[in-house]
């Protein structure tokens, strides 16, 4: 139950059970530089670890987006922030990266609390994580260049960027501390102001992060955190001083997004949304039981509760009956355990809702016929918490909707097909497109499923949990199909923040 960290005294173990005993969390907003309690009816949020209560605050109303979004516009009009020079942007955020390193237990404690994950994982991913996206959007913030034409002796031509104006950052549940650090960072460093709004379900970390920043140097008012249902998030995006809504969530709130853009002043849009990413593996992959620990660790990472999770796996005909059994047994290891049990590998779903859900797609995948070559009887760890071991199923149909539909759930989805043509098909079936991953020796094949298969993000030979750091954020990536639009991360990223203007000067 105790772990050794990093800090003053490394030798001390930490007692996270009894830490989170004296955990007494509250959920306000954090508006203009100032804390203000919530509106609307009462909501109840239960931890994923033991279903005990956690956490009360409201359901949110009109009037905190309106407060939030007049902040935001004011510090923004005012150039407290938008006409800082670039340097003196990047140093504070230098700072809140350094201040979310010194946070470390206190944010990773409210993240497994919050979520259900894994200690260990918020300590060693996702709080190292947040910070390293802080300090890479400061690092890009002056490589965002203009480009200039000089076409002749009397003229000269160049596009002018500036930062877009108030944006409106809408996070999901799953990693709520770094989802709200990759709306902050490339937000905060190209100037603009920001109005954060995290899901009901995890909402301990933005406004301590908000806090933070404020503690970094950051003007009142720049930073914005509203806490409340979705209708907080509609009203966000409907709000005609709102410029750019930035969010990540499922393909059908990203439709809704659409929806109220264009009804209201057409704001600009980065929407990442749901995946489906195929695992593809060819029978020319030498070591079998490397590919079988990492597609078990992208598909069951955080419970399965990741957009980029490899839930549907392909298998090349010629090695299903040696890579399934290895699957299975490595799948055997993961039984759930209290996330605040520093070897857990395996926590809790996020809500009762959510387990109620992802249960029913597996009952579902039953019906429709798919094989159950392994689900896991152990009992919960702790009694009222939201627990489900992993379940892997095999002869699924691609057609099926455990095949076709995002459980965001410990649910692994087992195929087989015969050549590239067939794999490249089913990889293609579904209405998503955020990732994929190919195994195969041949530079060849992974050259050609690279040009075919329809993913913002392709990896090859390489599906293992992410690093503790940005590495992936230098990649600009953007859904396909009903996955996103808009692209995050990179150069590319960041200028989504800012607005463009063609200068013609005439001499």
């Amino acid at each position: 139950m105790m772990m050794v960290t990093k800090g003053a005294d490394a030798t001390k173990p930490i007692d996270w059970i009894a830490r989170a005993r004296e955990l007494r969390p509250r959920v306000r907003d954090f508006v203009d530089g100032r804390w203000h309690a919530t509106g609307g009816d009462l909501l109840r949020k239960a931890a994923p670890r033991d279903g005990s209560p956690l956490a009360e605050f409201g359901s949110g109303s009109v009037r905190q987006v309106e407060a939030a979004v007049a902040s935001a516009r004011r510090t923004f009009e005012d150039g407290r922030w938008s006409g800082r020079p670039v340097q003196g942007r990047k140093d504070v955020l230098f700072r809140l990266a350094a201040l979310i390193e010194r946070h470390l237990e206190e944010l990773a404690l409210l993240e497994s609390m919050d979520v259900g994950k894994p200690i260990t994982d918020a300590l060693t991913v996702d709080v190292p994580s947040a910070a390293a996206v802080i300090r890479l959007s400061a690092e890009m913030a002056d490589k965002c260049f203009g480009d200039v034409y000089g076409a002749d002796h009397s003229s000269l031509t160049y596009q002018l960027r500036r930062p877009i104006g108030v944006v409106g950052g809408i996070v999901g549940w799953n990693f709520p501390l770094l989802l709200a650090a990759q709306k902050i960072g490339p937000a905060l460093a190209m100037g603009n102001s920001l109005v954060l709004k995290p899901s009901e379900l995890t909402s301990l970390t933005a406004a301590r992060l908000a806090e933070l920043a404020m503690e970094a140097g950051l003007p009142e008012g720049v930073l914005n955190v509203i806490h409340g249902t979705g209708a907080l998030g509609a009203a966000l995006a409907r709000h005609s001083e709102v410029d750019l809504v930035s969010f990540t969530g499922s393909s059908h709130t990203g439709r809704q997004l659409l929806i109220a853009s264009g009804e209201s002043n057409m704001k600009r849009l980065i929407l990442e949304c749901g995946g489906k990413a195929p695992n593809i593996v060819f029978d020319d992959c030498p070591d079998l039981h490397s590919v079988a620990d990492s597609i078990v660790k992208r598909a069951f990472w955080n419970q399965g509760q990741v957009c980029t999770a490899s839930s549907r796996v392909l298998l090349q005909e010629g090695i299903k009956e040696k890579l399934l059994p290895i699957l299975v047994e490595r799948t055997s290891t993961l039984d759930p355990r209290d996330p605040l049990d520093a070897e857990s590998k395996f926590g809790a779903l996020v809500s009762e809702g959510h387990r109620r859900k992802v249960l029913g797609y597996i009952e579902r995948g039953m019906q429709e016929g798919a094989r159950v070559a392994y689900r896991s009887d152990a009992a919960a760890p702790l009694a009222g918490g939201f627990y489900v071991p992993p379940v892997i199923f095999d002869a699924v149909s691609p057609t099926s909707s455990v095949a076709q539909e995002e459980i965001f759930g410990p649910a692994l989805c087992v195929m087989s097909f015969r050549d590239e043509e067939e794999a490249i098909r089913i990889a293609n079936s579904t209405i998503y497109g955020l990732s994929a991953i190919v195994w195969t020796q041949s530079l060849g094949r992974a050259h050609r499923m690279a040009h075919r298969i329809r993913a913002g993000w392709i990896t090859v030979n390489a599906t293992d949990m992410p690093r503790s750091d940005a590495g992936g954020d230098v990649m600009t990536v953007g859904g396909h199909k009903q996955s996103g639009i808009g692209t995050e991360g990179g150069i590319a990223g960041m200028n989504a923040y800012m607005t463009s203007t063609a200068v013609q000067l005439f001499v």
